[in-house]
């Protein structure tokens, strides 16, 4: 199952407590303060892990506590500070302390390690408050508590394109074609309910991430349907192309639906709009609807005709991908060897 919000409860480690205590030996009657210091408690962490692609075992673990410090022991010695607490999420995910709803942590890289709640100090034991005039203290501190709140996680997929497009254009075809993904096709209106990632590979060095998202209905950017479940996995994407149904196999007209969908995205977020780098007309194998050339000029970004169930135009797509891609900067940011390393270990969701 794939989950992309969670909301888990955290708390860090209380402080172990100091000690009041004196050194008492054969022929030292009056030794002294010797009570030791109490431990630090243990600090929670979120740290990205690319292996990992959903949020589901949040929703079955929701408490994380690290462990509290040890108390202090005689002979000046401190207890033991309480154990860090890692919590491992997907790339991707972002976090926001409740209820403020601020924002804590965002993890856009693989291995990225964000301090999230600080364990409490430890106490003081009596041989700090020993003075000349007060030899025999019975004063030591206890620990301080540790920090405690909830965390809303929200995972944002993280990929170079991605597919928007009404439901049923054929975006689960066209990834399918593409990649090694197998998202689930049928001919029905939202079969796809969760975000599909696939790896494109270009060539032996180079790589790239595709993802089909669920099918973007009018009204999104105001949460209807799938809403802003939909739009916030398009936020992270380098480049998003527009898939229409160049037959209206739905009934629906192409020109329409691409007003429709570039409105959404608008209204959602400008920057989101701007990402707009192609448009694809899906389904040529049918009888077509609409004239390419006219959408074309109307919005001045390149519109491909394929079909994904036969193949036709596919080749051309995905030269027009690398392309774009690279405009973008994308094997400039990376080298090659670490964009084939990505292609070799990147996970897509099943």
């Amino acid at each position: 199952m794939f989950v992309d919000r969670a909301k888990i409860m955290i708390k860090s480690g209380k402080g172990g407590d100091g000690i009041v205590s004196f050194r008492r030996e054969k022929y030292v009657p009056r030794g002294g303060p010797d009570g030791g210091d109490g431990g630090r408690g243990g600090s929670v962490y979120l740290c990205a892990d690319k292996a990992l692609n959903t949020l589901t075992s949040f929703r079955y673990s929701p408490r994380y506590i690290g462990p509290d410090g040890k108390d202090g022991t005689k002979q000046r010695c401190s207890g033991a500070a309480g154990e860090d607490l890692i919590i491992r999420c997907p790339v991707g995910t972002i976090a926001h302390r409740l209820p403020d709803n601020t924002l804590v942590a965002d993890l856009d890289q693989h291995d990225k390690q964000l301090l999230i709640a600080k364990g409490g100090r430890g106490g003081k034991g009596n041989q700090h408050y020993a003075t000349p005039s007060r030899q025999a203290p019975r004063i030591c501190t206890p620990g301080t508590l540790g920090e405690s709140f909830e965390l809303q996680l929200e995972l944002k997929l993280i990929a170079d394109i991605g597919l928007a497009g009404m439901p049923n254009a054929g975006k689960s075809s066209l990834l399918a074609r593409f990649s090694n993904a197998t998202p689930q096709i049928a001919n029905y209106p939202f079969t796809t309910l969760k975000p599909y990632l696939g790896v494109v590979e270009v060539d032996r060095e180079r790589a790239f991430v595709m993802a089909d998202l669920p099918g973007l209905i009018e009204g999104a950017s105001d949460g209807v349907g799938l809403g802003h479940d939909f739009l916030r996995h398009l936020e992270r994407t380098r480049l998003i192309a527009i898939v229409l149904d160049a037959a209206g196999t739905e009934g629906r007209d192409p020109l329409e639906d691409y007003r429709i969908i570039a409105a959404e995205l608008a209204d959602y977020s400008p920057q989101m709009a701007e990402r707009v780098g192609l448009i694809i007309a899906n389904k040529i194998d049918l009888p077509i609807t609409f004239d390419a050339d006219v959408l074309e000029k109307e919005t001045g970004l390149p519109v491909l005709t394929i079909s994904a169930a036969t193949g036709e135009g596919t080749n051309k797509l995905r030269k027009l991908f690398v392309k774009l891609l690279a405009d973008c900067g994308l094997w400039n940011e990376t080298s090659k060897a670490a964009q084939k390393k990505a292609a070799e270990t990147f996970n897509p969701l099943a």
